[in-house]
């Protein structure tokens, strides 16, 4: 009798917690409501809710494979909880793992088949699982695959009425795109699947014997016939320098909400891109003595924190030089202000800025998260692919006066990983789903040593031992990484020998963060961390240009 009087107590001690723990998640702390969860199912593991609840918050901290994890424990325990297979498959989504995701949703929807709300996100997956059939049917083999950088002369562009230039291949492939909304709206997704892909293939030859042709007998090169319009009263780049006059002259325009013209953006994009190809995978950095040298993190499109970063501390120059360590786009809806921004100052002067590549700089998470759809909206189509090119061009890490190591996610899942391999790493690609490129895009730090799975279900999770190995190994003294929010804008972690610094305060607009910079001054590289709040930005919410199907789960 006592042991059922103590279960009954642990039951009921679990719902009370359980209640804190969702007090604290509409609070947006969500870090306590994952502990607050955790403790109720410490009470209570049978009750699939509460596994549920902690996938949502898990999923809230970007922590997809635990979201997952907990969501597949919750169906577990209930196999007829809906909610369970729900959450599973909103974080299967924002792994960009669509057709897994279809599956959760049809289960939902089976055991929900009157739910208005199932049925139309089952519909959205069903959609994005036939886009990405489509897109697996047309895609070019990456031995045929030509560089839209290499066909583009910024010299000759202008744009007008009937001055857009797009590849012939790009061009088939954005018409068979448009005969498959048509086809998806008047004959449903299973005819129209089948009629797409006849459609893509004669669209598609078409535009790969016209891009033959035109190459062989036109012209290597598109020419753009008009120059600038007269009426055009934007920031303008006089011949091949970028001058500080000019940033100034762009940042102001695009506080003010005005756009850059295409002719200028092309220009930026590509001669940043000659200047990141030259580049190693990792880049040595020396700051002379007396000098100082700022690290940022994340800044995930948010524009007007950026503008107040340069505010407090300064633009970037030769005598205060900046280190922008990745996910410079997605979420945030001014992501072409911060890129255009952040390359135009590296155009500038290379040793005023450098770039990291996160996790973020990618297609797939472009493809999700709102780049994709920001670059088509602000500027075009073939900027999506440019703007591509250029990301697989970023280093993947850099070392400060041989003493501090730099890099957007993490560590590896090996020992004895030497400075040399990572600069051995051809980086010029999207990124793969493990190896070394993987690992320093998006592990995560660990309180626990040793190593463990990743939270967010790509890379992995490591411990002190062994970042303390690292450093030793490599004779370095701190890793500073980004890609994780942080309620301070930094963490210190593994005995002081890690720091975490994020750069966008109040993350998405409801994180409630700050966010932080951190300033070395040398020769001593001791790390100076500042702190700063959010600034107000134009009524243009997260995730405005992010993928229809992510909205509804956000």
């Amino acid at each position: 009798m006592p042991s059922m009087e103590a279960e009954n107590s642990n039951i009921s001690r679990a719902e009370e917690i359980k209640l804190l723990a969702n007090e604290a998640f509409k609070a947006h702390k969500y870090s306590q409501a994952i502990a607050l969860y955790s403790q109720a199912i410490e009470l209570n593991s049978q009750n699939a809710v509460y596994w549920a609840n902690r996938a949502f918050a898990h999923t809230k901290l970007e922590e997809y494979g635990s979201a997952i994890q907990d969501a597949s424990n919750a169906v577990e325990v209930d196999p007829k909880y809906s909610k369970g297979y729900y959450r599973r498959g909103a974080a299967y989504l924002a792994m960009g793992k669509f057709k897994e995701a279809l599956k959760d949703f049809q289960q939902v929807k089976k055991l929900c088949p009157n739910d208005p709300d199932a049925a139309k996100k089952l519909k959205e997956c069903e959609k994005a699982v036939m886009k990405l059939k489509f897109e697996e049917a047309i895609a070019v083999p990456e031995s045929q695959r030509r560089s839209v950088a290499d066909s583009i002369d910024f010299h000759s562009i202008g744009t007008g009425p009937g001055s857009s230039y797009f590849p012939p291949r790009v061009a088939a492939v954005a018409a068979a795109v448009v005969v498959v909304a048509v086809l998806l709206v008047m004959v449903g997704p299973k005819a129209a699947a089948v009629a797409a892909a006849g459609v893509a293939t004669v669209l598609v030859a078409f535009g790969t014997r016209w891009a033959d042709f035109s190459a062989g007998v036109l012209s290597k090169t598109p020419t753009f016939d008009l120059d600038v319009e007269p009426q055009y009263s934007g920031a303008r780049i006089e011949g091949d320098v970028i001058t500080l006059d000019f940033v100034k002259k762009m940042m102001d325009d695009f506080k003010n909400q005005k756009c850059l013209h295409k002719r200028y953006a092309f220009q930026i994009v590509l001669q940043t891109r000659d200047l990141l190809r030259a580049l190693p995978s990792l880049v040595d950095i020396n700051i002379p003595d007396g000098k100082h040298f700022t690290v940022c993190g994340d800044v995930h499109g948010q524009y007007y924190d950026l503008l107040n970063i340069f505010e407090l501390n300064g633009l970037p120059s030769e005598d205060n030089p900046y280190l922008f360590n990745g996910d410079f786009v997605d979420r945030g809806s001014f992501s072409i202000e911060v890129i255009l921004t952040l390359f135009a100052f590296k155009c500038m002067s290379p040793s005023a800025i450098y770039l990291a590549r996160g996790n973020h700089e990618s297609k797939s998470m472009n493809k999700i998260y709102g780049f994709e759809g920001e670059v088509k909206s602000k500027l075009s189509e073939i900027f999506v692919e440019l703007f591509a090119e250029v990301f697989c061009c970023l280093p993947l890490a850099h070392v400060i006066n041989e003493k501090v190591f730099v890099v957007h996610g993490g560590l590896f899942s090996v020992d004895g990983v030497k400075l040399s391999d990572i600069r051995a790493i051809d980086r010029f690609c999207e990124p793969p789903e493990e190896g070394l490129m993987c690992e320093v895009l998006w592990s995560d730090p660990q309180p626990q040593p040793g190593r463990g799975p990743s939270k967010r279900g790509v890379g992995l999770s490591f411990g002190g031992d062994v970042t303390k190995k690292f450093l030793q190994e490599n004779n370095l003294d701190l890793v500073v990484r980004s890609h994780e929010v942080k309620d301070e804008g930094y963490e210190i972690e593994h005995d002081g020998k890690l720091i975490t610094v994020f750069s966008a305060p109040n993350y998405c607009d409801q994180m409630g963060n700050k966010g932080a910079f951190i300033r070395f001054e040398a020769p001593d590289m001791k790390p100076n961390i500042v702190t700063f709040a959010a600034v107000p930005h134009p009524d243009v919410k997260p995730m405005a240009y992010a993928n229809n199907f992510l909205r509804l789960f956000s």
